[in-house]
């Protein structure tokens, strides 16, 4: 079957309504916190949607044992959707692929080492009813962080909410509530390097903070060391801001005014017979152009890098299968790319199939997955 057919039979199929209340969390190495993540979770959603919600569990590419955690509390409640992603993306596409998988009218998104509490749903339910679009934790206290990611993290969001053509809110991470239009805005939107309370807050609406201390983790260690900060930095500052080529250009025009002066002030010593031979002083304008001209490049590469990212055209995730009521289903290879009218109707799809034998994407033998690999 081609695309365009499945793409029809899919939106023709019924399955179980959409839920009150999903919950997003993308999990990397927490076969540790899983379990008390997933009580918590639990008595919080059933506080605020009784038994209207789902939680959703991503696996982005674990070596530890947090699939079979995911796949065991799956087949222990059906309000519970492992997805699991081909290989690690990366915190901010697993976020991406959790909430392409919701179907809440709410849906929070929060990570699994329970340093945000999932208690805080109440509160944010409480500011949602007064007409907020979205809710997002505001970080008071952060327990369990050094000196150093404190500190690093204050100046980044300082600097970020200056340079940015959007208002970015300081001291916060990924940890909000959302409406489902807000959800669906951001879903659309395509870009592969993400940064999603960034986006967030360029959609725009009633946005709301809500004071929180932060805890420290559960168990485990921080799965954000410096070279995934500096990273995620990088993907804010070029995501958000041109501030960075506009300091080439000025910084450009400054070192062509120093060398202008530089080789006038040659002249003229040249002129006056009073011919100096000096390597050190040569060398160190040489060493000093030269470093401003690599700094200028390498700006310039950033952003043309991220353009030749966006310009491959590739899926934004792959997902290998989700598991549902302890079994495990097939999604299409283009999911990501569907959407998001098609994407609500192929879930609607899988989890009114049937339960089945587990299934994988990588052995080719589901006609759903070969379909998508047909040209439409």
């Amino acid at each position: 079957m081609r695309t365009r057919e499945r793409v029809q039979a899919a939106q023709e199929t019924c399955g179980r309504a959409p839920a009150a209340l999903s919950v997003v969390a993308p999990c990397f190495n927490e076969q540790e916190s899983l379990p008390e993540f997933y009580r918590r979770t639990t008595a919080a959603c059933q506080a605020v949607a009784g038994a209207d919600y789902e939680i959703i569990l991503v696996d982005d590419g674990s070596r530890d044992r947090t699939l079979q955690v995911i796949q065991a509390l799956s087949q222990g409640d059906a309000r519970v959707i492992g997805v699991q992603l081909m290989r690690n993306h990366g915190h901010q596409l697993a976020a991406t692929a959790g909430l392409s998988i919701s179907r809440g009218q709410r849906v929070m998104l929060i990570d699994a080492d329970l340093q945000d509490p999932p208690e805080l749903l109440t509160s944010m339910v409480d500011l949602m009813d007064r007409g907020a679009d979205v809710v997002y934790g505001k970080r008071s206290v952060r327990g369990g962080e050094t000196w150093f990611k404190r500190a690093a993290a204050a100046i980044f969001y300082r600097l970020l909410s200056r340079i940015a053509n959007v208002p970015i809110p300081e001291d916060t991470g990924d940890f909000r509530l959302m409406r489902r239009r807000v959800v669906n805005l951001l879903l659309a939107m395509p870009e592969r390097e993400r940064f999603i309370r960034g986006m967030v807050s360029w959609i725009g609406g009633k946005q709301v903070p809500l004071l929180y201390e932060r805890d420290q983790r559960y168990a485990g260690k921080s799965k954000y060391p410096l070279a995934k900060m500096l990273r995620l930095a990088a993907d804010a500052i070029t995501s958000f801001s041109i501030v960075p080529l506009r300091f080439a250009v000025w910084l450009g025009l400054l070192v062509a005014c120093a060398a202008t002066l530089l080789m006038a002030y040659t002249i003229w010593r040249w002129l006056s017979g009073d011919v100096v031979v000096g390597w050190s002083s040569t060398m160190t304008a040489i060493a000093l152009f030269a470093g401003v001209q690599l700094l200028v490049l390498g700006i310039m590469g950033e952003y043309l890098g991220r353009l030749v990212q966006e310009g491959k055209g590739r899926p934004l995730f792959l997902i290998d299968s989700i598991h549902i009521d302890g079994t495990s289903r097939a999604v299409p290879l283009d999911f990501s790319r569907m959407p998001r009218q098609v994407q609500e109707s192929m879930l609607h799809q899988l989890t009114a199939a049937e339960p089945a034998e587990p299934t994988s994407p990588r052995n080719g033998s589901d006609p759903l997955t070969r379909a998508s690999l047909d040209p439409p």
